[in-house]
């Protein structure tokens, strides 16, 4: 039977995302792989990858929620799975440290309708984003060899596929469970001291809602345990600030990676977090993320 195109309301969307209880954090979490695609140039795997978000939907008036989460994403060793924490550049040969990812916080506005194709027992709901907007680093001579392009632009391609019972099931306030595709193509990382060398790089990911923090793999749970525990919940408010990015995050924390220190950096405690201003993150100019898995 072909799938069928039906819209469904945003409450739909928040159970799939997150939740319809704004007391409740959400777990995604995902994994694969990371290419280099360079033109005139076979493909290179750069690196495995392991992440995940944790998120809240808080209801502001009928129909429309906030969305605001956090996020993790690690570089691993393409061959032994073990979290990176320097990096050999392919091509030029220096060491450099790695920048994992800790986007805090990453954030949206779902409302309105969001369409889905229906197939039976399941749906799918498809987004593709473009973020596009000017590179916080290349206003200055000092990030020349790390993001020297004036625009920040990538595609991101997500899939997300749950049970159709759940979404029409009143009682559900989310999915029980959900199969995420998610695609990327970008530029080089910062940290990666790429320069203006040509090329992209491919993200092929897959992941899964998790019900619990003890169904989360390893080493997830150890870094949440012991280096970034503000990751185990979602924000327990909207908060007033540009969406953290790791550009955004390299020009905050160059001298940090300069000095060659272990990323990332133990996260600020939940009341510190409480005081951040708009100043810390108003070099970001970004569109909203509505799926919410942000480089």
């Amino acid at each position: 039977m072909a799938a069928k195109t039906q819209v469904f309301d945003a409450q739909h969307w928040v159970k799939t995302r997150s939740s319809l209880n704004p007391q409740e954090s959400n777990y995604l979490i995902w994994a694969g792989s990371i290419y280099a695609f360079t033109p005139g140039e076979k493909r290179k795997l750069l690196f495995k990858m392991l992440g995940m978000s944790t998120s809240r939907c808080i209801p502001v008036k009928e129909g429309e929620w906030e969305f605001t989460s956090r996020e993790l994403t690690y570089y691993l060793d393409p061959s032994t799975g073990e979290m990176l924490h320097k990096w050999k550049n392919l091509w030029t040969g220096e060491i450099v440290p790695v920048m994992h990812v800790a986007n805090n916080p990453v954030q949206g506005i779902f409302a309105g309708k969001f369409p889905a194709q229906v197939n039976g027992d399941e749906t799918t709901f498809a987004f593709d984003i473009f973020p596009t907007y000017p590179n916080p680093l290349a206003k200055d001579l000092k990030f020349a060899e790390y993001s020297p392009f004036p625009t920040y632009q990538a595609a991101e391609l997500f899939k997300l596929t749950v049970p159709t019972a759940d979404l029409l099931n009143p009682d559900l306030l989310s999915v029980s469970q959900l199969r995420l595709s998610w695609d990327r193509f970008g530029q080089w990382l910062p940290w990666m001291k790429m320069g203006d060398r040509s090329g992209y790089m491919i993200y092929s990911g897959y992941g899964s809602k998790v019900n619990s923090f003890e169904e989360l793999p390893e080493l997830l749970q150890e870094q949440l345990n012991n280096n970034v525990p503000l990751y185990k919940e979602a924000p327990k408010a909207f908060l007033d600030v540009e969406d953290m990015t790791s550009w955004l995050s390299f020009q905050i924390h160059f001298e940090d990676y300069l000095a060659g220190k272990t990323f990332p950096l133990p996260a600020k405690s939940e009341d510190e977090e409480t005081t951040t201003t708009q100043d810390d993150h108003s070099t970001q100019d970004a569109e909203t993320v509505t799926v919410g898995i942000a480089p």
